[in-house]
């Protein structure tokens, strides 16, 4: 048996672990459909769509970016130059890779590291911040320190950039696999260790890995951010996921996924935008 304690002090081998993983099952998976974004599909989704607006121009910093699918998408809309950051090396390669078949390579930037390193890796003078700050879908759930986070947001923000955020509401987190019962707390109270066979973009995966995860409550996020000098001008909830990504779920008539017996009772994701006090 894994001590949790012992884990969570490893978590960021055994995160990178499972997040190299997966990465070859996500590239072949048709939830990411690759084949299409290359020939020209765009990966965002209406939420972050509504929130982002007109990218053309920006400098954009994205955060946990997997293989990279959505910083290529927001270079691909005009952005003037888009910087992806992954803690998983292979997801890194894989965006490098997809960056040069898509003719996006002068445009972009991958870098591999954790997220609380990256000041080793990007300069915060002021010529080299960004005009917005991005980041979506099952991202908080791996940090330990959601202040640190929001931190680095707000020193690689320009004055009046902006942070979007689309991500998984906190109440999902709370059940077990299946939705049966309430086994987490909403709080951030510890480290959730947990073992998993699969993946959630193929589940028959031949993949069983170790996650060390936490829970942040909407007002810790919210908090952290504004301690560190962002306004928070949007706050949304959604009673959906865009992505047919848990156990037990049924398609809505406009093509998005519930949770089977919970269909419009919880919330599934939230979306924020935020400003960088000038």
């Amino acid at each position: 048996m894994t001590d949790n304690n012992d884990a969570a002090a490893s978590y960021v081998d055994i995160n990178r672990r499972l997040w190299n993983d997966k990465v070859d099952y996500h590239v072949t998976s048709p939830m990411y459909n690759v084949d299409g974004f290359v020939s020209g599909d765009d990966s965002l989704n209406k939420i972050e769509n509504d929130l982002l607006e007109d990218v053309r121009g920006k400098r954009i910093l994205h955060l946990q970016c997997h293989f990279g699918l959505d910083s290529l998408s927001l270079a691909r809309r005009g952005a003037k130059h888009v910087t992806g950051v992954d803690l998983s090396n292979q997801a890194i390669d894989k965006a490098q890779e997809l960056a040069q078949i898509t003719n996006l390579k002068e445009s972009t930037r991958f870098i591999c590291c954790n997220i609380y390193d990256l000041q080793e890796h990007l300069s915060s003078d002021q010529d080299e911040l960004f005009d917005i700050v991005f980041t979506s879908y099952g991202v908080t759930i791996w940090l330990p320190d959601i202040d640190q986070w929001a931190f680095l947001i707000s020193r690689y923000l320009k004055p009046n950039g902006i942070f979007i955020m689309a991500e998984f509401h906190p109440i999902v987190w709370m059940f077990d696999d299946t939705f049966s019962r309430i086994d987490y707390s909403y709080f951030n109270q510890n480290a959730i260790v947990s073992q998993s066979n699969g993946t959630y973009a193929d589940r028959n995966a031949a993949i069983s890995n170790l996650s060390v995860e936490w829970n942040h409550s909407i007002s810790e996020i919210l908090q952290a951010l504004i301690k560190h000098g962002l306004r928070i001008d949007i706050l949304r909830e959604f009673d959906y996921s865009p992505y047919d990504c848990f156990s037990n779920t049924v398609k809505t008539e406009d093509g998005f996924y519930q949770i089977k017996g919970l269909e419009k009772k919880i919330p599934m994701i939230y979306a924020l935008k935020a400003t960088k006090s000038a």
